[in-house]
C-alpha cells in the first residue's frame, strides 16, 4: 500500500474521531443545562414569592435537587433576578420559566396582563361590586343602565355588554384570596381587549354600570334580550322586538286590450238660402280609450 494514501488515511481518521468527541461533549453539556439530571444544583425560592413579587437575589437559593428537576427550571441567577412573578412560588420550589414575568416585563399588576390585553378600572360600590366580593380571579359580567339616545318611549333600559370577564385586582389588591373573603374597594380593574376597554370606558361615563358575579367554572355565553322599565311596568320584563313588516306583493296584472270607440256616422245638414240649397257634412272626431 502507498506510504503516502496511508498516511493520509490515518490523519482522517484521527481528525474524525477528534471531532465526534468534541461534538459529543458539546451535546451533552446543552443537554445537562436544558434538563439537569437528579442530583444536580437548581435554583430554588428562598421564601414564598406572591403574585406580582419582583425578584431579587435574595430571594433565591442554590439548592442539591435530589429528583429531577422540572422541564424549563432556570439555572442562572442572573436570569431570574429583576423579573416578576406572575404565578405565587413557594419556598424552595424551583424557579420555572411560566411563573415568571418576560424579561423586562416588570413586576405588580402590569406583569399580570398578557400580551394584547388590557387592564380597565372601573368605580364600584357596595351595590355595583357585589357586596365586596368582586375580588381578584373572579369572573363577572358587565351590565349597562341608561336612557338610548333617541328612544325615550321605553324609558330607562339595561343590557348586558360583556360577559365572563376577569377580575385583576380589588384596590391594590392583587393577591387572589383562597377562602374569597370581600374586599371593601372603590375601584376594581378588569381585563379586557382593546375593543372591550373602549366599551367599557364609554358605559362608564354616559350610563351606570353593574356588575353581576359568576361562577368561574360557567363559561357560557347568554344572550338575553335586555330590559326596559316600560316593559316592567306592562308586565313584560322583556322589550318586544319590532315584528318586521311582509314585503310587499307584486301582483302582476294582464294590460287590457285598447277599446275603440265605434264609428260615428257624418252628420249632414241641409242649408236653405233663399231658392239655394246646400249640404254640409260633419264628422265626429274618433277617440280611442285604453
Amino acid at each position: 500500500m502507498n506510504k503516502r494514501f496511508l498516511s493520509v488515511f490515518v490523519f482522517a481518521v484521527i481528525f474524525s474521531g477528534l471531532a465526534s468527541l468534541v461534538l459529543y461533549r458539546l451535546l451533552v453539556s446543552r443537554l445537562s443545562a436544558s434538563h439537569p439530571q437528579a442530583g444536580a444544583a437548581v435554583i430554588v425560592a428562598a421564601r414564598d414569592l406572591e403574585l406580582g413579587t419582583l425578584i431579587r437575589e435574595g430571594d433565591l437559593a442554590v439548592e442539591t435537587w435530589a429528583g429531577p428537576v422540572p422541564a424549563h427550571a432556570v439555572t442562572k441567577k442572573e436570569d431570574i433576578v429583576g423579573r416578576g412573578v406572575t404565578a405565587e412560588i413557594y419556598r424552595g420550589e424551583p424557579i420555572v420559566e411560566s411563573r415568571l414575568a418576560p424579561v423586562g416585563g416588570g413586576a405588580g399588576l402590569a406583569a399580570l396582563i398578557p400580551k394584547g390585553m388590557r387592564a380597565v378600572a372601573v368605580r364600584v360600590n357596595d351595590v355595583v361590586g357585589v357586596a365586596g366580593f368582586v375580588v381578584p380571579g373572579s369572573r363577572v359580567d358587565v351590565l349597562m343602565s341608561g336612557l338610548p339616545p333617541g328612544s325615550s318611549n321605553l324609558g330607562t333600559q339595561t343590557k348586558t355588554i360583556l360577559q365572563d370577564i376577569q377580575v385583576l385586582s380589588a384596590g391594590q389588591n392583587i393577591q387572589k384570596d383562597a377562602e374569597g373573603k370581600p374586599v371593601q374597594v372603590q375601584v376594581v380593574n378588569l381585563l379586557a381587549t382593546p375593543e372591550q376597554a373602549e366599551v367599557l370606558s364609554l358605559a362608564g361615563n354616559d350610563t351606570r354600570i353593574q356588575l353581576v358575579l359568576r361562577n368561574p367554572l360557567d363559561a357560557g355565553q347568554a344572550k338575553p334580550p335586555g330590559t326596559a322599565l316600560a316593559r316592567l311596568f306592562n308586565g313584560n320584563a322583556a322589550p318586544e322586538r319590532p315584528k318586521a313588516k311582509p314585503a310587499p306583493v307584486k301582483v302582476d296584472r294582464p294590460a287590457l286590450p285598447a277599446v275603440k270607440e265605434p264609428v260615428r256616422p257624418p252628420v249632414v245638414v241641409e242649408v236653405l238660402t233663399g231658392t239655394k240649397r246646400v249640404e254640409a257634412t260633419f264628422h265626429a272626431p274618433q277617440e280611442v280609450r285604453q
